[in-house]
């Protein structure tokens, strides 16, 4: 089998409420879609998500095409090193990361279809039955935040997420609203994308917890150094995850040597493809702590990859983050469980299990067209508007 021809779609898809954090502000996710056609008629489609720029991640992706067409798909170790050797992208590791991540999630999927296996069997085998997903809570009124709990809990959701770090008395306001609404089994996770100080991460979450029993706080501080994270870990009760920082795969590595958090949140997209993410879960796994599947706004190609990835993981934490009922569509054919529900179960068809629909693929390329990507940031940033 021989990879000869690869093609990139970069779509965009809105969401059905915008996303808020410390950071963001977006109304959707725009995304760069890769199909690889091999020697043999099986087709193999990745999903790059984007960091700050989809332009700049589909050119990297053409950009390396030279060096996959023509190759055999079982050969991505090799095809994954002349990448970033010889042909230089280690110097703009980021970048190559989330533009390598969608390529090689295609040359897993022609791999799986070939063997007509699912991907987790590649990957050692399912070692659960179903990967739990999180609610994703979003900003607004008591009121609001008592109608997404009792909707996520009629839904069957245990775990559910908000952001903070923006404004900490409107994030004291709902937080107690939402457990209030939830009552005391149900779990709340805080993700503050490093806005805080260490003093005021320690008074917030000390209080916090007290007020709401938090399951964990997801970057609190700073990961940069990772002493500040080691720092905070002493001085507060509540469990600390980990995002920014688990970047390239040696910054993972070191992460979860540093024993700086009790959980990692990271995904393929980070470390450069779906053999090192497994590779960073099982070192994980040896040093006791959880990983917790990022999602970085994805569709359900990359929704489909993680959940294969977390299937044969020997560490999953409950929870993982997901955005499937956040997407006011996807471009598959069918509806993935987690647009419903917390649960997935195991996938049964070959590769990733989930097939495109091309036609919808070409409404949201020809929409990304027209309109370009989501603003990621928030508007208040833009000085000069």
């Amino acid at each position: 089998m021989r990879v000869v021809k690869l093609e990139t779609f970069p779509v965009r898809v809105a969401y059905k409420k915008n996303e808020v954090s410390s950071v963001i502000d977006r109304g959707g996710i725009a995304e760069v879609i890769v199909k690889l056609t091999a020697d043999n008629g099986l087709v193999g489609w990745g999903e790059a998500q984007r960091a700050a720029d989809v332009a700049g991640i589909e050119s990297a992706i053409r950009a390396m095409a030279p060096l996959v067409v023509g190759r055999d798909p079982w050969d991505k170790e090799a095809i994954q090193r002349d990448l970033y050797g010889p042909a230089l992208w280690r110097f703009q590791a980021m970048t190559a990361n989330f533009a390598w991540s969608a390529i090689d999630v295609a040359l897993w999927d022609l791999c799986g279809k070939e063997a007509g296996q699912p991907l987790y069997r590649l990957f050692g085998g399912a070692l659960r039955e179903e990967v739990d997903y999180f609610y994703y809570m979003s900003w607004g009124s008591d009121d609001e935040i008592a109608a997404q709990a009792k909707e996520g809990l009629a839904r069957g959701f245990s775990v559910f997420y908000i952001k903070t770090g923006v404004d900490e008395r409107r994030e004291e306001e709902m937080l107690m609203a939402l457990r209030a609404s939830l009552g005391p089994g149900p779990r709340i996770r805080i993700d503050s994308n490093e806005a805080w100080t260490i003093p005021q991460a320690v008074r917030l979450l000390n209080r916090w917890h007290r007020m709401i029993d938090l399951d964990f706080a997801e970057a609190p501080v700073p990961i940069d150094p990772e002493a500040n994270m080691q720092d905070l870990k002493r001085r507060v009760p509540v469990p600390l995850c980990v995002n920014e920082g688990c970047w390239r795969e040696i910054d993972v590595h070191r992460v979860i040597d540093s024993r700086c958090a009790d959980y990692l949140a990271f995904s393929h997209i980070w470390v450069g493809g779906m053999r090192r993410f497994q590779s960073a879960m099982h070192r994980a796994h040896l040093q006791g702590q959880l990983v917790c599947k990022h999602c970085h706004g994805e569709l359900g190609i990359s929704a489909a990859a993680g959940q294969h990835m977390m299937l044969a993981c020997p560490n999953a934490a409950d929870g993982n983050q997901q955005l499937a009922y956040r997407m006011a569509d996807d471009i598959l054919t069918e509806t993935l469980p987690i647009a419903t529900g917390p649960r997935w179960g195991r996938i049964d068809k070959p590769g990733l299990g989930v097939e495109v629909d091309e036609d919808k693929l070409m409404r949201y390329h020809a929409d990304y067209r027209r309109h370009g990507g989501f603003r990621a940031y928030r508007k208040d940033l833009e000085r000069g508007a």
